[in-house]
């Protein structure tokens, strides 16, 4: 008689233990679930990204870090983008604005430092500091051609970017996708805007042909200017 209680306390110590089991193996469940919907949605939804550089001031500064876009997306004139490496030139992440787009016609004047996306002036007030005096050294095309984009940053005067070599034009299969908020730090919080604004100035179309000839870039110096790289929180 005097046994029957341990019985009834082992009994009792052997299902909670099962109870307890069966919690830690739901919690382990769902937080398997949970790390494979981070790995699917940081694959193929959003990524994370830290800017390094300041290629992109005033809108984005060195180690901003912002969340990006990529699932469907497809390079928009005024957005700011995040392009992914390639053989030969470019070894780096970077991050710019698409000026133009496949079939688009570009005319940069780079004595006024103004830009003409299909005959209309861009205001880029709102994202430009200083004006233009780089022109770089690479070709910038009449039109752009299909399946390729033509970016800029924002600090153009310190910004390799589509107007050099060793960016060019960017294929729309290299473009990870787009920067949409910065989230850290917390003073810099902010929705990342597409910029896409006409100005009623002047046209492209009223200016002489012979204007169009600057549209291919002299050869100048590169001193001083640099991408704008970004780097994954999650490999730093």
């Amino acid at each position: 008689m005097s046994d029957d209680p341990k019985v009834s306390g082992s009994s009792e110590y052997f299902e909670e233990a099962a109870r307890s089991s069966e919690f830690c193996f739901e919690w382990i469940e769902l937080i398997a679930q949970s790390l494979v919907f981070v790995v699917f949605v940081s694959a193929f939804i959003f990524r994370i990204f830290t800017v390094s550089g300041n290629s992109m001031r005033n809108t984005l500064y060195d180690r901003d870090h912002v969340v990006v876009w990529q699932y469907g997306y497809k390079p928009v004139d005024g957005d700011v983008i995040v392009i992914a490496p390639r053989n030969g030139t470019l070894d780096e992440t970077i991050i710019k604005r698409v000026i133009a787009t496949e079939g688009e016609s570009l005319f940069i004047d780079f004595e006024t430092g103004k830009v003409y996306v299909n005959g209309r002036l861009l205001d880029e007030s709102s994202y430009i500091k200083e004006q233009m005096y780089v022109s770089g050294d690479n070709v910038v095309p009449a039109v752009v051609p299909k399946g390729y984009c033509f970016v800029m940053g924002d600090n153009r005067n310190n910004s390799s970017d589509s107007r050099f070599v060793e960016v060019g034009l960017v294929k729309y299969e290299k473009v990870i996708g787009k920067a949409e908020f910065i989230y850290w730090p917390p003073y810099r919080w902010r929705v990342i805007k597409n910029a896409r604004v006409y100005s009623n100035g002047d046209d492209v179309s009223t200016k002489s042909t012979e204007a169009s000839s600057k549209n291919i870039s002299t050869s100048t110096q590169n001193n001083g200017t640099y991408s704008q790289s970004t780097k994954e929180t999650s490999v730093n």
